[in-house]
């Protein structure tokens, strides 16, 4: 049975890192189709799980569950990515979420001044990224259910930038890729093939936390 989202997702003009941009839930067995302004390419982490399909004309992507779990779907349009969250269930029933309060007491004692609410339709989080210490704990906080991308405002200070990137470029000299910070934005450059181009998305948005400003260099090698 094929069902339609009712939203339409822009493709935001900043790359989205954990949190992710959007959580829908889907049963399994369903067919659920997503209008988006524009995508090139729609490629699930786990298949078994969920399958995602561009349709024809590069403004819907066709959404399967396939197994009860839980896994990300990215998607790339114009240099910039967007990752959706797809949780699959019994027909009838409901996902399990669990509590993101011991991740968010951790966030608390390594980001002083981190301002959190978490009520349904009205979520936020606003915290200043000073060093290693906060950004990993944001990091484990974020990779919950608790927020979308859309919820927070992050300020970063130089040395969690440079935190960041160093998690991301061992992942990313290994795909023959180079990344540097031209002042908060993140450029990425190099000859990849359409796979290892994918992997490298992939491998910021499992790095970083927040929204990344990507300038997205990188070429297609055959």
């Amino acid at each position: 049975m094929r069902g339609a989202w009712a939203s339409l997702l822009l493709l935001s003009s900043a790359a989205s890192a954990w949190p992710v941009d959007m959580a829908e839930e889907v049963p399994r067995g369903a067919e659920q189709v997503r209008r988006v302004a524009t995508v090139e390419w729609a490629e699930s982490r786990d298949p078994a799980i969920v399958t995602a399909e561009v349709l024809p004309g590069n403004t819907e992507v066709l959404i399967v569950g396939k197994a009860p779990g839980a896994t990300q779907v990215l998607l790339y349009a114009e240099g910039q990515f967007a990752v959706w969250r797809i949780t699959v269930r019994e027909p009838g029933g409901r996902a399990v979420v669990a509590s993101p309060e011991p991740a968010l007491t951790a966030a608390r004692k390594a980001c002083p001044g981190l301002k959190a609410s978490l009520p349904a339709q009205e979520r936020s989080l606003a915290v200043h990224v000073k060093d290693r210490a906060c950004r990993g704990a944001l990091r484990e906080l974020l990779r919950t259910d608790a927020f979308l991308a859309r919820d927070l405002h992050l300020v970063f200070e130089v040395a969690a930038l440079q935190d960041q990137l160093g998690a991301v470029t061992p992942a990313l000299t290994a795909l023959g890729l180079k990344a540097r910070y031209l002042g908060a934005g993140l450029v990425l450059d190099g000859a990849v093939t359409p796979a290892a181009h994918r992997q490298a998305l992939w491998a910021l948005f499992d790095a970083a936390v927040g929204r990344v400003a990507l300038e997205d260099r990188t070429t297609r090698s055959p």
